[in-house]
């Protein structure tokens, strides 16, 4: 399987970090996020990673190039000339996956223990087109699933907003946590051009598309969106 890290955004909440830096640079006990994370994605046998860029992109090929990928083989998915969000920057890097049926996304701001072994064996019992990765931690945003945990939906749960293309009654609330796996059949029926959300994605899709949760909670994860947070990731990840 090959992975694809999303290290492109302008980490806005990261400043002051993020005014002279990307945020997949920043530190954690000596090590860049970006760096963690590759290396997380190798402890799965995972050797091939895309990195896509776009705020002070030669900084993250720099350190790639400079550290030899951290011993994986990185491919650079190129976004200087305008930012993709999720969707159109997985949308630009499917050149780059060649083969491989299946690709695990996850954002380079998070750092989690979750077994992805786990993970993409649960994708590929259930012959999924996506397997999501969710937690029951708060959060102001969340997914819906119905009990047999495909996805029907998404909530705003500071202003009540609720997408529920699917029908279903008493939907599952999970918090999604920046990993999935994307299988090609997704690619191929992306229903938007430029710049898009995957959520918008797997909300255009789940009606007629096998998008599955995987649930991990009790496992370590945070999003190091914040200086609080990155303070904080320090001290659960040595």
């Amino acid at each position: 399987m090959i992975a694809m890290i999303l290290a492109a955004g302008l980490g806005t909440r990261l400043k002051p970090w993020t005014d002279a830096h990307p945020k997949a640079l920043a530190v954690v006990n000596g090590k860049p996020v970006l760096q963690r994370n590759i290396e997380y994605l190798q402890q799965a046998g995972i050797q091939k990673v895309v990195v896509n860029v776009h705020h002070f992109a030669d900084q993250i090929m720099a350190a790639v190039q400079a550290n030899n990928g951290w011993g994986a083989e990185v491919l650079i998915s190129d976004e200087t000339d305008e930012v993709l969000e999720t969707g159109g920057g997985i949308r630009k890097a499917v050149p780059l996956f060649g083969d491989a049926t299946d690709v695990l996304v996850m954002n380079a701001d998070i750092l989690t223990d979750m077994n992805l072994q786990a993970f993409m064996q649960a994708h590929a019992s259930n012959k999924a087109d996506a397997t999501l990765a969710v937690s029951n931690r708060s959060s102001s945003r969340c997914f819906l699933f119905d009990l047999q945990h495909q996805l029907v939906g998404w909530r705003n749960k500071n202003t009540g907003e609720t997408k529920l293309p699917v029908a279903t009654d008493a939907p599952v609330e999970k918090s999604f946590s920046g990993i999935h796996i994307i299988n090609e059949s997704i690619f191929r029926h992306m229903p938007f051009e430029g710049k898009f959300s995957m959520v918008d994605v797997y909300l255009q899709l789940c009606a007629t598309h096998r998008i599955q949760s995987f649930d991990h909670s009790g496992s370590k994860f945070i999003d190091i969106g914040t200086m609080e947070k990155l303070a904080q990731a320090a001290e659960m990840f040595i």
